[in-house]
């Protein structure tokens, strides 16, 4: 897009510095060649992150799709370059090896696809794109493959009466297979996006701060430039773990689900800085699971005294979890929202076996003294949890 359609000079520049003259898109076809993917590999990866459900990109807006789709004639992965059907190979491997929810990303429109094109020239009057091609294509892969997440995006500025979302969205959850399970998100035409959906997503890298009346998604990358592979990204260009930690609590806090992105080599590698990351992710989570999975967001969302703490509720044990980003030099923490009861709250750090002490400072909050502990005896190395109970 921004190399042929907006022909921004950084991209044109790097096409022609490395690809023969007359390169053309549908060239990168024959060099998509997956032959080190490994789906049993990818499963088990994702499966050490902690993650919960995996969404893979079935196909993108250059409308190539993963799987062997009757609607994309030579312009698949099945018939050009791996020569494999990627999408059900991850989709038996998620199930097989891992209990994460299997879901797929698809785009609406395809930038380059001339029925598009020629709908969007007469002002979507016609619909001779997405009834020759998108709509037969989202009921093929929910029938094929029963994800149980569809993540739509890409409308084209195309309004959802043109996609027939609604009627898609009624096979989907009265008909479908995946009636009883599916969850949508919020991109099914122009102006649906934060406004009618399943889950918001609201906007790329979406993440508010503050609590939202409607569940909602923060769809995120790793490498802060790209949503895909790149082999020129500085080590800079990517978020570190402790950068991870603070979107997942920050995001989780104000009840949203975080979906982090990794974009895959062309020889179907999962890069191993991503696969770092994600490994630390998940020994992260290992010990503070307890402060994000099944948790509410209670009434603050983050401390009014002390910055980089992030508060979430734990209903069914009726604990408040502090998640604090920053372990303080003074050896104390001080909380403004939590009001301790003397003889009934406890506090407890999140991997260490012994109580706490804390003084309340009555409607102003309490402070609590951290135990002096040596790096090895940490927990764990970004964010540390301290649950709370008996709290008012």
């Amino acid at each position: 897009w921004y190399w042929q359609k907006e022909k921004r000079e950084p991209y044109v520049k790097f096409m022609e510095a490395n690809y023969p003259p007359g390169f053309s898109y549908e060239d990168f076809g024959p060099l998509f060649t997956a032959e080190f993917f490994d789906p049993n590999q990818w499963a088990d990866i994702l499966k050490a992150s902690g993650a919960k459900y995996v969404v893979l990109t079935s196909k993108h807006h250059e409308g190539f799709t993963l799987w062997g789709s009757k609607y994309s004639w030579n312009w698949n992965a099945v018939d050009v370059g791996p020569k494999r059907d990627l999408v059900a190979e991850l989709a038996t491997s998620v199930r097989n090896r891992t209990d994460l929810h299997f879901g797929l990303y698809h785009s609406l429109f395809e930038w380059f696809n001339p029925l598009f094109l020629e709908d969007a020239t007469n002002v979507f009057m016609t619909r001779t794109f997405p009834t020759s091609k998108s709509l037969p294509e989202l009921y093929e892969i929910v029938t094929k493959y029963q994800p149980e997440i569809i993540w739509s995006d890409g409308d084209g500025n195309a309004p959802d009466t043109y996609w027939n979302s609604t009627g898609f969205l009624a096979w989907l959850y009265n008909d479908s297979p995946v009636r009883d399970t599916v969850v949508t998100n919020d991109r099914w035409g122009a102006g649906s996006i934060c406004t009618h959906g399943g889950f918001y997503t609201c906007s790329d890298r979406y993440n508010p701060g503050h609590l939202l009346p409607h569940k909602w998604e923060n769809c995120m990358t790793i490498d802060k430039r790209s949503w895909g592979y790149r082999r020129n990204a500085q080590l800079d260009d990517y978020l570190t773990t402790g950068d991870l930690v603070k979107q997942l609590v920050e995001t989780v806090s104000c009840g949203g689900n975080l979906l982090m992105n990794i974009g895959p080599t062309h020889d179907g590698r999962i890069a191993v800085i991503f696969e770092e990351r994600l490994r630390q992710m998940g020994a992260w989570l290992k010990v503070n699971g307890d402060a994000i999975y099944g948790t509410k967001p209670w009434r603050a969302q983050n401390d009014t005294v002390t910055p980089e703490v992030w508060y979430t509720f734990s209903p069914k044990e009726g604990k408040v979890n502090a998640v604090f980003l920053n372990w303080p030099a003074s050896g104390t923490l001080e909380l403004g929202e939590p009001q301790a009861k003397l003889g009934e709250t406890q506090v407890q750090l999140i991997g260490y076996k012994e109580q706490l002490k804390w003084v309340a400072l009555g409607e102003k909050g309490m402070v609590i003294a951290l135990p002096q502990l040596t790096p090895k005896q940490l927990p764990c190395q970004w964010g540390w949890t301290l649950q709370l109970t008996g709290i008012n």
